[in-house]
């Protein structure tokens, strides 16, 4: 199968314009999804090291990565990507004011490496039907129905 990132093209209205008509926009679309055990097995056909092998380093990496976030390190993962803690809250006036309370929210930061960054210079696109096609309700919100 050749590679491409599936995408297809949905009706978007901007929300603070809401009398303007829609304009149609691409959304990409996952062709499914690849979990440890698949990697696993695609990293050992590329190499002499077998699948029970990299999905062990695999899980124990999940574990590594899992310790260093709550330890507040940043994880360098080669040219691969970077992560490290951020933070969302409210601020106070002064320095003596703030306390943690004011912290709401932690959330990971995620930065592209040159790996993955040289990946998103390449990519080619295939057009696809629409997954899923949203029905407003009475109050003009909507819920995602997926198609079968």
């Amino acid at each position: 199968m050749a590679r491409s990132v599936t995408y297809s093209v949905v009706p978007r209205r901007n929300p603070s314009e809401k009398n303007t008509p829609p304009k149609y926009y691409a959304q990409a679309q996952a062709r499914g999804d690849v979990n440890i055990r698949e990697m696993a097995e695609r990293i050992q056909s590329t190499c002499t090291v077998h699948k029970s092998d990299v999905y062990a380093v695999l899980v124990a990496l999940e574990d590594v990565v899992s310790e260093a976030i709550q330890n507040g390190e940043i994880v360098r993962l080669g040219e691969l990507c970077t992560l490290q803690v951020g933070l969302n809250g409210k601020g106070a006036l002064t320095e003596e004011e703030f306390n943690e309370n004011l912290i709401k929210k932690a959330r990971i930061n995620f930065r592209p490496g040159k790996v993955l960054a040289g990946a998103l210079e390449t990519l080619k696109f295939s057009k696809v039907p629409i997954k899923y096609v949203k029905e407003a309700d009475e109050e003009g919100g909507g819920e995602e129905e997926f198609e079968e």
